[in-house]
């Protein structure tokens, strides 16, 4: 018996007291640590979205995760550190609905999420479509005693614009900044930039349109025929 003792209990009794101490304070800290709850507004990303396709719905929304955890863990989370995430590879056009759950949400180790707000997210997709449109300057002021704008002329006189295919397709033409012609004598040429409305629709490779605004009187005769 004093063998045993000697052999299993007393050999290198002190790094097994050192162990067991180290076991002690490990499991009273963890005990001692409470659970906290907190919720972490992110965006929701979209993941492998196919090369002709276009989402037609105006906004993506954010989501509210609610996590759970070790209170330690929880004073040091950032948004950063929690991912929402959708995959759309393989994804048709048309209306769809994606179910926001646990699968697709990636937080740090030791934290659970509770909850997810919206818990769905729903969405339409279109074809990608690119045309060429008109540029329509936007001509504003009062001109000089007796002038009318008799010609205005874009350089180019088209852009490219792209974005899902039936909110492209129906679009007329792109505008320009407001062109102040007031004083204006004969003819002027402004540097301006030309877009489209519909922010899910873009201008390619946006370029300035030089406008040039040629002025002119009526003449003597006009006014009585």
């Amino acid at each position: 018996m004093a063998d045993f003792f000697q052999r299993y209990v007393m050999h290198n009794f002190g790094l097994k007291l050192v162990s067991l101490a180290l076991a002690v304070g490990l499991w009273l800290a963890v005990a001692r640590d409470p659970i906290a709850e907190v919720p972490v507004d992110v965006p929701i990303e979209l993941h492998n979205i196919p090369e002709n396709l276009e989402i037609s719905s105006e906004n993506v929304p954010q989501a509210q995760i609610r996590v759970r955890g070790p209170e330690r863990i929880i004073r040091r989370l950032q948004p950063s550190d929690v991912h929402v995430e959708i995959d759309l590879r393989h994804t048709p056009t048309g209306e769809r609905t994606f179910d926001l759950s646990g699968h697709n949400i990636r937080v740090p180790h030791d934290l659970e999420v509770v909850q997810v707000i919206p818990g769905q997210l729903h969405l339409t997709f279109d074809t990608r479509l690119s045309r060429q449109v008109e540029v329509h300057p936007r001509v504003i002021g009062a001109f000089a005693g007796g002038y009318r704008i008799e010609r205005v002329v874009a350089d180019p006189p088209t852009v490219t614009i792209t974005g899902p295919q039936k909110h492209v397709e129906a679009v007329e033409a792109a505008i320009t900044d407001p062109i102040d012609v007031s004083g204006t004598l004969e003819h002027g040429t402004f540097v301006t930039h030309a877009y489209v409305p519909d922010p899910l629709v873009q201008v390619v490779r946006p370029v300035p349109i030089r406008v040039t605004v040629i002025m002119g009187k009526p003449s003597a005769d006009s006014g009585g025929h």
